[in-house]
């Protein structure tokens, strides 16, 4: 399944895919996804509100059209398709190719975001929304949203927590990050891992492309030995990850036999399924009186970290991500002691909170103390 609105999928195995579920070959279906279809099928109640919306400030129709379709809805879209095809059991194995890394990344934080708002806001606008129907709905220079719209925005938000809640399953998803053995693509590599972690995804494998082959005849020994350099750095950084590897191929990778060979290169006689970890990357322990919130975020140092702490979360800037943890109960309130990042683990300490019955055994304690 692709989610990248500049597809590719059908162009490297030479098959026509297109915006509707297609059968490839034996055990193999395939997606496209095409925003405007889906938003037709699923969210058209949503699509009419905020193309009305926008009509209704003099926005030409073509442009208001558009302006309805968000950034990075072909990847939500994709997360509705996972939330189906789990309800009902239709796959073994989903792979989603998603868009370049900065632009998934910033989609994944959408679920934490979306629903921290809709928590705060929902019912004040639909509120808002029933007053301003009976009093000033018709002087208004912009449509209210319907009944209907309302109760979508309202399935909207609780399919993209069922979905959260199964990304942030290591029991059945991972995540496979793509690289190059160049200096640049290693970079970018390593700031994906640590947000990835940062989200709460578990990263299990490496997959390094374009790998030279020593024995190659055409091999240039300069670029033989700037790789061996940057091959050690991916094997210094990322390991203990599984790291697969592909060899540099002579001619384009297109269509299903090369897509085969590409595979036996890099996966062999063994199961492309296997994932290689379970690491959570988000734990809570407590001990001594001390809760302790460990986030993995590797590569990220303590001069990066941001932190801002409310009554029910707590959120977590590294660099120009942000990610918000929702608090358990019992650490509502509490007071943050220590924030540090060591050996690629965030660490986050809670003050240990008195409740009322030893506050006031120690106040009587005192007191009998003072008496005598």
């Amino acid at each position: 399944m692709s989610t990248d609105s500049a597809h590719s999928l059908s162009d490297s195995i030479e098959f026509p895919i297109g915006n509707t579920i297609t059968r490839i070959a034996h055990n193999l279906d395939g997606l496209e996804i095409d925003i405007l279809k889906e938003l037709e099928d699923n969210w058209n109640e949503i699509r009419e509100y905020v193309f009305s919306f926008f009509a209704s400030q003099g926005m030409d129709e073509i442009s208001a059209k558009e302006m309805a379709i968000f950034p990075g809805m072909e990847f939500i879209a994709a997360l509705f398709y996972l939330d189906r095809f789990s309800r009902n059991d239709e796959y073994d194995l989903v792979v989603i190719d998603t868009a370049p890394t900065a632009d998934t990344l910033r989609l994944l934080s959408f679920p934490d975001v979306a629903d921290w708002y809709f928590q705060r806001f929902y019912g004040v606008l639909k509120s808002f929304v029933k007053v301003a129907r009976a009093t000033v709905g018709h002087v208004i220079s912009f449509p209210l949203p319907t009944n209907e719209a309302m109760k979508e925005f309202e399935r909207f938000n609780q399919r993209i927590k069922d979905v959260r809640e199964m990304l942030v399953n290591p029991e059945i998803t991972s995540v496979r990050l793509v690289t190059n053995p160049e200096k640049m693509v290693i970079n970018e590599t390593m700031r994906a891992y640590t947000y990835l972690s940062l989200y709460n995804l578990t990263v299990e494998a490496l997959m390094v492309n374009r790998v030279y082959d020593r024995d190659s005849k055409n091999a240039d020994p300069k670029k033989l030995r700037e790789q061996e350099t940057y091959m050690g750095m991916i094997h210094e950084i990322f390991e203990p990850l599984k790291i697969f590897k592909a060899h540099q191929f002579t001619l384009e990778v297109v269509g299903q036999e090369a897509v085969k060979r590409l595979a036996d290169e890099l996966f062999g006689d063994t199961d492309p399924s296997v994932i290689y970890s379970r690491e959570n990357p988000l734990k809570i322990t407590s001990r001594g009186g001390t809760t302790t919130i460990r986030l993995k975020v590797p590569f990220a140092t303590t001069d990066q970290l941001e932190l801002y702490t409310k009554r029910d979360a707590i959120i977590v800037n590294i660099g120009q991500y942000r990610r918000t943890i929702a608090l358990p109960l019992g650490l509502y309130g509490r007071k943050v002691s220590s924030a540090e990042i060591s050996d690629g683990m965030l660490a986050i300490k809670f003050r240990e909170e008195l409740n009322a019955t030893k506050k006031r055994k120690r106040g009587e304690r005192a007191e009998d103390k003072g008496s005598s």
